[in-house]
């Protein structure tokens, strides 16, 4: 009896996906929670498993077409053909023993997915516990092995990239700690070499022109796509404006070098700027909490929490993963939970969860140069907070003429019910917070 294997549901928002590569072809035997598609949603990429075992006889769809929820993906034949394969892993899926301190490990199947992240991250699999079906290893599995694994090679080479980040970022004021401190990893592992070199979503398609000149034409992936609707949505929904000022970096700065050692021994993390400014936005919105706030129909919803949204440039495009409850974390706490999304962000391990029902974004063009910018809004979030570049000025203090180390920041709001004055006394209450580090932890 023929079996079906329909696009599963990916989360409310999600309806639609594009198939971003097939694992399997037709002919091939699967296993049962064996992947055979991986799927590109707007946020992230989902692995189709088959519920059971069989044998593919046809792909439903090609490689790049849209499909919506309960699409049939595949048909597989009857189970039968596939019984020796969910019984023991075949010898493609099973990799050779792995010893330590002279005992024998195996390698249970993992999907392609999980092996090339493995590879990419040099993490041996059989210290992998696998979750899927009959101990399979997912991606999930590899992801969270490196994330919580102290000696994963792939966390030494973080931590490595951190330090030389941090101290390049001392020479400068400029600190990349806060979101970019991870080495680029593939966000969507690829099963082969090939596929790597040109995926299916990023097909180039040779372009006529008249004038003889090279051109190439690049397929937009579907959360390029996203990103350009939603931006271009966000100005034309809301009236958005952006207000500016600047901020004294030095008390900061000179608190950051006086405890960095010990911060960094006592809770194994870099004391980043991005604690700093969270703490002093969460302190502005309890000031002004319509900028924590949405409107829904002809109604504005106030939040009485603080959902804090940290731009992260990935390879596939801007992401917005959401730091929970920032009020009630810690610094320390708040440097680890962003390091952690930023790595998964790099890795495209996040989950839908992680991205959607921030109330208030900050993103940081400093750490790319950027000296002063007009972030667009994160919708239906209503104020965006922009930092950039850390630079030493000359300023007029007390009636001399000093040098600072600046930094210029922005506040993109929107109009319709948030009012000029409360933007730029807002942003005047993170300017206070931020040069009077004291009054910074009792309001943060």
């Amino acid at each position: 009896m023929p079996i079906e294997i329909r696009v599963p549901q990916m989360g409310e928002s999600v309806t639609e996906a594009t198939i971003l590569r097939w694992l399997k072809k037709e002919g091939d035997t699967v296993a049962a929670g064996e992947a055979v598609a991986e799927l590109e949603t707007d946020k992230v990429n989902v692995e189709v498993p088959a519920d059971t075992g069989g044998t593919i006889q046809k792909l439903s769809h090609a490689e790049g077409d849209t499909v919506a929820v309960g699409d049939v993906l595949a048909i597989m034949g009857d189970a039968s053909a596939a019984v020796a394969a969910e019984a023991a892993p075949v010898a493609a899926e099973t990799a050779p023993a792995s010893s330590r301190n002279g005992e024998t490990a195996h390698i249970g199947a993992a999907s392609p997915l999980a092996r090339t992240l493995a590879e990419d991250a040099k993490v041996d699999l059989s210290l992998v516990k696998g979750s899927g079906p009959s101990g399979r290893i997912t991606k999930d599995d590899v992801a969270n092995f490196i994330e919580h694994t102290s000696d994963a090679p792939a966390i030494s080479a973080t931590l490595t990239a951190q330090t030389a980040t941090a101290q390049a970022a001392e020479r400068s004021n400029q600190s990349a700690a806060e979101y970019d401190t991870c080495p680029p990893i593939r966000p969507t592992p690829l099963a082969t070499k090939q596929e790597a070199a040109q995926p299916a979503a990023q097909t180039v398609i040779p372009a006529a022109s008249q004038s003889g000149r090279p051109e190439e034409r690049v397929k937009m992936s579907r959360r390029r796509q996203t990103i350009a609707t939603r931006l271009v949505e966000a100005q034309h929904t809301a009236a958005m404006l952006t207000t500016f000022n600047e901020m004294d970096m030095t008390a900061v700065m000179a608190l950051r070098a006086k405890r960095k050692d010990s911060f960094k021994e006592k809770n194994g993390i870099g004391l980043g700027f991005m604690s700093f400014f969270t703490k002093a936005t969460i302190g502005a919105l309890k000031s002004f909490p319509l900028l924590n706030a949405e409107i829904q129909g002809q109604e504005i919803v106030k939040k009485g929490y603080y959902d804090i949204g940290i731009a992260v440039g990935a390879e596939e495009g801007l992401v917005v993963p959401v730091v929970r409850d920032a009020d009630r974390k810690t610094f320390a706490e708040i440097e680890k939970t962003i390091a952690d999304l930023a790595a998964r962000a790099r890795a495209n391990t996040l989950t839908l969860p992680d991205l959607t029902g921030g109330t208030f974004t900050i993103t940081n063009g400093g750490v790319f140069g950027s000296l002063l910018s007009t972030p667009i809004l994160n919708g239906p979030q209503v104020g965006i907070l922009g930092l950039h570049k850390i630079e030493e000025r000359p300023i007029a203090r007390n009636g001399e003429v000093v040098i600072k180390p600046m930094m210029y920041v922005a506040l993109s709001y929107d109009h319709r019910i948030v009012d000029g004055s409360e933007a730029v006394r807002f942003l005047v209450k993170i300017k206070e917070l931020i040069e009077d580090p004291e009054a910074l932890l009792l309001e943060g």
